[in-house]
């Protein structure tokens, strides 16, 4: 199990809609990782089981998308998966020694965007 590496991608505008399914596919396609992930395909994600790293489902909490050819962090998507760590959606199954490494990757983005994350408040 880990924790990706953060990133530092730019952030979207704040405005910009969330749809993790289509955010999906084109992380797949600007990764080249149709077939399997691959290291730019996982980078996109905050977290991934890495003894499975070769099946898409090993992934989760996708918070990138793909803008004009670059992989940029979406605003609405960090906010998703801090949601999900919250236990919105049916919260996230992750081991619990990678649950603090989680929550100390997603506040550098929430930092960027001016905010808080919910489990700091």
């Amino acid at each position: 199990m880990a924790v990706t590496s953060f990133q530092d991608f730019p952030l979207a505008d704040r405005g910009r809609e969330w749809d993790g399914d289509a955010a999906e596919k084109r992380v797949r396609r600007w990764a080249g990782a149709e077939d399997e992930p691959n290291e730019k395909y996982r980078d996109a994600h905050v977290w991934y089981d890495a003894e499975k790293k070769d099946n898409f489902t090993a992934y989760k909490l996708l918070i990138a998308d793909v803008i004009d050819d670059k992989l940029v962090a979406v605003p609405r998507g960090v906010m998703a998966a801090g949601n999900v760590m919250q236990g919105g959606r049916g919260g996230v199954d992750l081991p619990e020694k990678d649950i603090p490494r989680v929550r100390s990757h997603l506040p550098k983005y929430y930092k960027k965007m001016g905010e808080t994350p919910p489990w700091e408040k």
